[in-house]
């Protein structure tokens, strides 16, 4: 059995995508073969691996109380393993589809919220208290609109958004952490906020050899940004992603504010937050969640 889930966390890893993408592929990898290995299922290696199999773990986590769309991700995940492994046949199964395994039918629209400004300002504060790094890549996160990985990651780009900041209208380059590495654009809202959020960011940096959460690496960054986030009390719908619905809400705002339609603002923050032009319904509908 440790022989399987060796082989699932390495094609696990071959799969492509962000850190955070492959993080999680990696997690589910080992869930799967912890779950048969705690069943007493014996499958030696990965080309022993059966539809039934899979099937177990599907039932095990539904009865676990864990959401379908959730399961759903997760065998989105797992059919990407098989891929990477040669078991197209596995990846394909009609026995494994969303609709075989009682999983159609779950929404999209996730289970965050966009955080009250009340109770960013409280967990800002904590963050304060524990590291100013981190809370300076919390406050760019919140005034950005950031994805996890992004907002540790972007000590590396604080200098050039200096330097965009001086154009009128800016929008700002997002270039490291991105989701499936694709480089985006943002909006600045409040350029005063941001500019403010930005040198103080860099004045840390500077003291810290150019980082802000201080790690050798991005995998032991991302672990700080996780531990802390939590700590100080990001978590179920108010989780790190919360702060990025929030900026969503302002940006629809602000764009309608200015004389662009209801269509068009939801189209630019789909483009701003990297999902392109064509998910702004889905934009509107998931990220103006109320709070």
């Amino acid at each position: 059995m440790s022989r399987l889930i060796k082989e699932l966390k390495f094609f696990a890893r071959q799969g492509g995508g962000s850190h955070k993408t492959c993080y999680d592929r990696i997690r589910i990898a080992g869930r799967l073969g912890a779950l048969l290995l705690s069943l007493n299922i014996q499958v030696k290696s990965l080309s022993h691996l059966k539809t039934k199999h899979v099937g177990h773990y599907v039932d095990a986590r539904l009865s676990q109380g864990v959401a379908k769309r959730t399961v759903q991700n997760e065998m989105s995940a797992l059919r990407n393993i098989f891929r990477m492994a040669g078991r197209e046949k596995l990846e394909t199964s009609p026995r494994l589809s969303n609709q075989a395994l009682g999983l159609s039918g779950a929404s999209r629209a996730g289970t965050k919220q966009a955080i009250p400004d009340t109770t960013f300002q409280a967990v800002y504060q904590k963050a304060l208290e524990r590291d100013a790094g981190f809370a300076a890549t919390l406050k760019l996160a919140r005034l950005m609109g950031l994805r996890s990985q992004e907002a540790v990651q972007c000590s590396a780009s604080l200098k050039s958004w200096r330097k965009q900041l001086e154009q009128p209208e800016p929008k700002l380059h997002v270039v490291f952490g991105t989701k499936g590495g694709r480089p985006r654009q943002t909006r600045v809202l409040d350029v005063t906020a941001v500019k403010e959020a930005v040198e103080q960011a860099i004045a840390v940096a500077e003291q810290r050899g150019v980082r802000l959460i201080d790690k050798p690496d991005l995998r032991q960054a991302m672990n700080y940004w996780r531990t802390y986030t939590t700590r100080i009390g990001l978590t179920g719908c108010h989780s790190p992603h919360s702060l990025r619905y929030a900026w969503a809400q302002d940006a629809l705002v602000f764009y309608q504010q200015n004389g662009f339609s209801r269509q068009e603002a939801r189209a630019l923050v789909s483009m701003d937050l990297g999902h392109g032009d064509g998910r702004g319904r889905y934009v509107e509908r998931v990220y103006s969640r109320s709070t």
